[in-house]
C-alpha cells in the first residue's frame, strides 16, 4: 500500500492561548468573548504585519507560522506589549493575558493547515510562558541569540506530554542580557574588567539622562481623538479650548492667577476672527480634575487643545504652555516663560500676548504676518483649518 507523500517544511510556530481562560469565562462569558474577540484581531494584525499567517484561531487558542523566527519573536514581543497597554485600562478582575511559545521545527503541510511535533512542541511552550509572556524553544534560541536586543533566561529542558525527548526551553525576557543556567563563570582579565567597569559606568550616565529627558521633557504618550466619536460636529474654522492653568505652587490662594491667565487667553482667542473658541464656562468644568486631550476634545468638538501651568515662587513666576492637536497627538508648540512679579496685571497681559502671538492664525483675506509681532515669540505656529 503506498504512503501518502506529505509536503513538509521548516517554520517558526507561534501557539497562543489566554492564562485563567475558564476563569474568566465563568465571571463573565459575554465579556470575555467580546474581549477575545479584539484581542484576536489585534493578534492577527500584528501577525500579517510581521509577515506571519494565521492557521487556526479555536476558543482561546492562535496558532500561526513564520517563515523567520526573528519574525516570530518580534511579533510575540509586540503582542505582549500591545496586550499590556490594553490590560492597563480596564478592571484587574477582567485582564485577559495570553501565553506565547514559539518553536522552530519540520511540520507537514495539508492545504491551509500544519501538523507534528514541531506544532506541538510550540503548544507545549506556550504552557510553559508566564501569562503575558513568551517561552521559546531552544532551536529558535539558537537562531536569534545575537539578532535581538532581548534578554533570555534558559528554564533548561523540559520533559512534556506526547513529546518523546525533554525540550529545550527559553523565557524571553525583553531586555538586553542573557542569562544561562549551568554555564560556568569566565575568569576575565583585568584590563577588560576595567573595560567593562567604564562602559557601566557611561551606561549609567546614559540612562540618567535618558531618565531625566523622558520624565521632565519627553511629552506624555497620548491617545488620539477621533472625529466621528465627537459629541459636536467638527467646526470647518480651526477651533480650540483652553483648559484651566495649574496651580503648581502649591498655594490655594494663587488658584486667582492661574485663572486669570486663563481666562485672558480665551478672551484674545475670542477676538480673532474666524476661529472657534470655546467658553470659559465650559472648558473650566475640567478644573483640578485629570482628564485626557483626547476626552476633552471629543467631548468638546475641538481640534486643538491649549494647557498649561503657573508656578510663583517669592517674587517670580514661571507659566508654561503648550499646544496639542488632539487628533494626531502631536505637541504642535510649548514655551515657557519667566519674569519677575511686579505688576500681576500688567504681566498677564504680556505672557497672553507671547502666547496669543504664537498661536497667531492668518485666516482673513490679505492679512499679512508682520515679523516684528512674531519676533516676540520662539515658535510661530500657524492652525490650519480640519
Amino acid at each position: 500500500m503506498a504512503t501518502k507523500d506529505f509536503k513538509r517544511k521548516l517554520s517558526a510556530i507561534f501557539s497562543a492561548d489566554v492564562a485563567g481562560y475558564s476563569r474568566l469565562m465563568g465571571q463573565d462569558e459575554a465579556a470575555t468573548v467580546s474581549t477575545i474577540e479584539t484581542y484576536r484581531e489585534v493578534m492577527s494584525t500584528l501577525i500579517k504585519q510581521h509577515r506571519g499567517r494565521v492557521v487556526d484561531s479555536p476558543g482561546d487558542n492562535l496558532l500561526a507560522e513564520f517563515a523567520s523566527v526573528v519574525d516570530a519573536v518580534q511579533c510575540g514581543v509586540a503582542v505582549q506589549n500591545e496586550f499590556q497597554a490594553r490590560n492597563a485600562e480596564i478592571p484587574e478582575n477582567r485582564i485577559m493575558e495570553f501565553r506565547i511559545g514559539i518553536n522552530l521545527g519540520d511540520v507537514i503541510e495539508e492545504g491551509d493547515r500544519i501538523y507534528g511535533d514541531g506544532v506541538n512542541i510550540a503548544a507545549r511552550l506556550e504552557a510553559l510562558a508566564d501569562p503575558g509572556g513568551i517561552c521559546i524553544s531552544k532551536t529558535a534560541f539558537d537562531h536569534i541569540e545575537t539578532k535581538l536586543p532581548l534578554g533570555y533566561e534558559y528554564l533548561g529542558d523540559q520533559t512534556v506530554k506526547n513529546i518523546a525527548k525533554p525540550v529545550g526551553a527559553y523565557r524571553v525576557l525583553m531586555e538586553p542580557r542573557i542569562t544561562v543556567a549551568g554555564e560556568k563563570e569566565k575568569i576575565v582579565p583585568f584590563w577588560r574588567k576595567k573595560a567593562i567597569l567604564a562602559g557601566g559606568v557611561a551606561l549609567v550616565v546614559v540612562v540618567i539622562v535618558a531618565v531625566i529627558w523622558n520624565f521632565y521633557f519627553r511629552p506624555p504618550p497620548m491617545e488620539v481623538a477621533s472625529v466621528e466619536k465627537m459629541a459636536y460636529p467638527l467646526p470647518v474654522e480651526p477651533s480650540i479650548a483652553v483648559l484651566p492653568f495649574d496651580n503648581m505652587s502649591g498655594d490655594p490662594d494663587q488658584e486667582y492667577l492661574a485663572d486669570g491667565i486663563t481666562e485672558n487667553i480665551i478672551v484674545a482667542l475670542s477676538n480673532i476672527h474666524n476661529m472657534f473658541v470655546i467658553a470659559r464656562n465650559s472648558t473650566f468644568a475640567y478644573k483640578g480634575k485629570a482628564v485626557k486631550i483626547q476626552r476633552v476634545a471629543e467631548e468638546l468638538g475641538v481640534r486643538y487643545v491649549l494647557e498649561g501651568s503657573i508656578q510663583k515662587t517669592e517674587d517670580r513666576v514661571r507659566i508654561t504652555a503648550q499646544l496639542i492637536d488632539a487628533i494626531t497627538g502631536k505637541h504642535l508648540w510649548a514655551e515657557r516663560y519667566d519674569s519677575d512679579l511686579k505688576d500681576l496685571f500688567a504681566l498677564q497681559d504680556e505672557i497672553t500676548m507671547k502666547i496669543i502671538t504664537a498661536l497667531r492664525v492668518k485666516l482673513t483675506e490679505g492679512e499679512e504676518a508682520n515679523p516684528t509681532n512674531l519676533a516676540v515669540s520662539a515658535v510661530c505656529i500657524v492652525l490650519i483649518g480640519v
